[in-house]
């Protein structure tokens, strides 16, 4: 079970699990100790009883138990169950280490849905985010302040994937400006004085830690020439926020459409990790401009989504959803909007974002 710090991944095991032997790698002596001696772990599991619940949580920390973890699923019945948790797959992916191929599900946490909260509001998801570390402080804004000081400090020092983590603090800088655009590596790295090669594993790394990913340039059956270069979003509208250094030069408007962009994006790909089926969430972008924020494509339906943080629906907001249709007809095509009205234009459904978000549920299709 993967997901970003703060979503609450150890908070719903300990509620779902009670009685679960429960191993926190977060712990230094823990950690230290199942390092040094992992066949530790097997004499912990048998002490717990046979077909016991174990819960082995932030497991990056400790790879090398995941042979453990093999081992006993092949042993005697009844064996246990395992849930392993993880803030950050780097060390899995790249580590050469035992994956459990074939014996493991994977699942992933994200931050609420709107429809998760009964008293979601736009205004406070926009500025403080969703993540339910958030959500459920006395000052969100401290909490907040201090996350991005949480990974520095707790994944990337610890994990050294960054030699120097002041130039990894001005990359994080650098990188919140291409929030809800399309990514450039190459001028992130001048942004933050580094090397291309070293700001594009910066990127990995937002990655792997799970508090940022790409959509790539929905390109099927493409019958206009497609751009190359993908967007990228942070995980979650609030850290983003964190994140953004603000000053005179910068608009609240641009930075307030960023967010929103972020928190449909949020919403789609939690929808998405939930449904499980065979769907892909990407953008849609051309040589020659055209350009649609979202495109879903897969199992569940087609959608083509277009974000705008304005209250009045322009023609000209249109433009990009238009010439997608003309290609891709069997689309549904919807725009979000900050406004109140619902309607239908040129076949594309004009919705108020709140109503969008709130309708969006693992259970039901998109709005469209």
């Amino acid at each position: 079970m993967f997901g970003p710090r703060g979503t609450g991944k150890t908070t719903w095991l300990k509620w779902a699990l009670p009685n679960a032997l429960y191993v926190d790698l977060l712990l230094p002596d823990v950690q230290r100790e199942l390092s040094a001696r992992p066949e530790r772990l097997a004499d912990l599991v048998r002490g717990a009883g046979p077909g016991a619940d174990v819960v082995i949580d932030e497991v990056q920390r400790a790879p090398q138990l995941l042979d453990v973890v093999h081992h006993l699923l092949e042993g005697p019945e009844p064996r246990p169950r395992f849930v392993l948790t993880g803030s950050s797959a780097r060390k899995l992916r790249r580590g050469g280490v035992n994956l459990l191929a074939g014996r493991a599900l994977m699942f992933s946490m994200h931050p609420f849905l709107a429809a998760e909260l009964p008293s979601f509001s736009l205004e406070r998801a926009l500025q403080h985010g969703l993540l339910p570390l958030v959500v459920a402080a006395a000052d969100p804004e401290q909490v907040l302040r201090a996350y991005a000081s949480l990974y520095l400090d707790e994944e990337v020092r610890w994990e050294g994937w960054a030699r120097k983590v002041e130039d990894f603090a001005r990359f994080l800088e650098a990188i919140s400006f291409s929030h809800g655009a399309v990514l450039n590596v190459s001028n992130v790295a001048r942004e933050c004085q580094v090397k291309q090669r070293t700001a594009a594993t910066y990127v990995e790394v937002l990655e792997d830690l799970q508090i940022a990913f790409r959509l790539p340039v929905f390109a099927r059956r493409a019958g206009r020439q497609t751009a190359g270069h993908p967007k990228f979003y942070f995980c979650d509208a609030g850290v983003f926020r964190s994140l953004r250094p603000r000053g005179p030069l910068d608009r609240p408007a641009e930075i307030d459409g960023a967010a929103l962009e972020g928190l449909v994006a949020q919403h789609l790909r939690a929808w998405l990790a939930w449904r499980g089926r065979d769907d892909r969430l990407q953008t849609w972008r051309t040589r020659a401009g055209l350009e649609v924020d979202f495109v879903v494509h897969g199992a569940s339906g087609f959608w083509a989504i277009e974000v705008k943080n304005t209250a009045r629906v322009r023609p000209e907001d249109l433009r990009g959803l238009r010439a997608f249709r003309s290609d891709y007809p069997e689309c549904a095509a919807v725009l979000l909007h900050r406004g109140a009205e619902r309607a239908r234009r040129d076949g594309i459904l004009c919705l108020p974002v709140e109503e969008f978000l709130r309708a969006v549920r693992p259970d039901s299709p998109l709005s469209g």
